[in-house]
């Protein structure tokens, strides 16, 4: 997913578009899509955690447990990245996040990156306890404890997520770690996150705003002498099948051609964006369509990490 002064593209499940909860789903289809986008050349596949579907949000996401779907597409791919978008920290026990994400790393190859979240849906807090002015703190002892769930044997925890004593949570993760990507500020400033994360996962904003984000997340790294931490973005997309059109915006994304999609692409590249998590939801095109246009004209000029000597020739439509 990520390379130095490169960008590379993922897609979010439901790979179909749809206006409103809940999205069809179809099991076999999906799972078709999925095996397409690998080929395709896409870096990531991603899933989303809705805990609580409230109508009022008009989404649920892909309907599944994302774990459990996650698990359901790692074993009809092989080396496209599985990534969770984003898993809302404050409403799990940090020991049940720790075994599924090191269960499913490990089943999976290590291909799985964690995003995580603070949550933004009030109604989801009351159905599962916590308070949402809490989150905040939730959040940052909940990474806190995932990193010494991963890395020590029988660590201390306590509460509020329970003591763990001397009991510990296998699977042990391969090479120590699993990769955490914050999404948002999570209620966290931007050198708390610069220090704790891999790497930031934001919004889609302006070209010219996502430079300033960007340029504000290497002086954070920069300050917390952190190593050089990649940051990615989701958008929403509608492409048309005209490869000249226009952009028009859509809710977080816009409604456009190939060509301009790649040029602002590239605008994001060269912004210091490393990733971009495309969600077809607006599309007004079946996905397999847009994922067949994208593999051949886009994907090329982005490749996944570690296939750039595979990549086919690029193509100037």
């Amino acid at each position: 997913m990520f390379r130095p002064r490169a960008l590379t593209l993922g897609v979010f499940f439901p790979l179909e578009s749809y206006d409103g909860p809940p999205a069809r789903m179809d099991v076999a289809e999906q799972a078709e899509r999925a095996v397409q986008a690998e080929r395709a050349g896409f870096a990531a596949l991603w899933a989303r955690d809705i805990p609580s579907p409230a109508p009022a949000f008009g989404d649920t996401g892909q309907v599944y447990d994302p774990w459990v779907w996650l698990t359901h597409i790692a074993a009809r791919t092989s080396r496209i990245a599985l990534a969770t978008g984003s898993t809302v920290l404050p409403l799990r026990r940090p020991t049940d996040i720790a075994r599924s994400a090191v269960s499913l790393d490990l089943l999976s190859g290590r291909r799985l990156v964690l995003g995580a979240a603070a949550g933004d849906r009030g109604v989801e807090f009351p159905a599962y306890g916590p308070d949402r002015d809490d989150s905040g703190a939730l959040f940052r002892t909940a990474v806190s404890t995932l990193r010494r769930l991963w890395t020590e044997d029988s660590p201390a925890v306590d509460p509020p997520y329970g003591a763990l004593g001397e009991a510990g949570v296998p699977p042990e993760p391969s090479g120590g770690r699993i990769p955490v990507l914050v999404t948002g500020h999570s209620r966290q400033s931007v050198p708390w996150i610069a220090e704790h994360a891999d790497g930031w996962l934001m919004e889609p904003r302006p070209l010219i705003q996502q430079c300033r984000t960007t340029a504000l997340w290497q002086k954070a790294l920069h300050d917390a002498g952190e190593p050089r931490k990649p940051f990615a973005q989701s958008l929403r997309l509608d492409l048309v099948d005209r490869p000249d059109a226009r952009p028009g915006t859509i809710p977080l994304g816009y409604r456009t051609g190939r060509r301009y999609l790649r040029s602002h692409l590239e605008g994001l590249r060269d912004a210091g964006v490393h990733h971009v998590v495309l969600d077809l939801r607006h599309g007004r095109r079946p996905a397999a369509e847009v994922l067949q246009e994208l593999g051949e004209y886009v994907l090329p000029h982005f490749p996944a990490h570690g296939t750039r000597e595979q990549a086919p020739a690029v193509s100037a439509a």
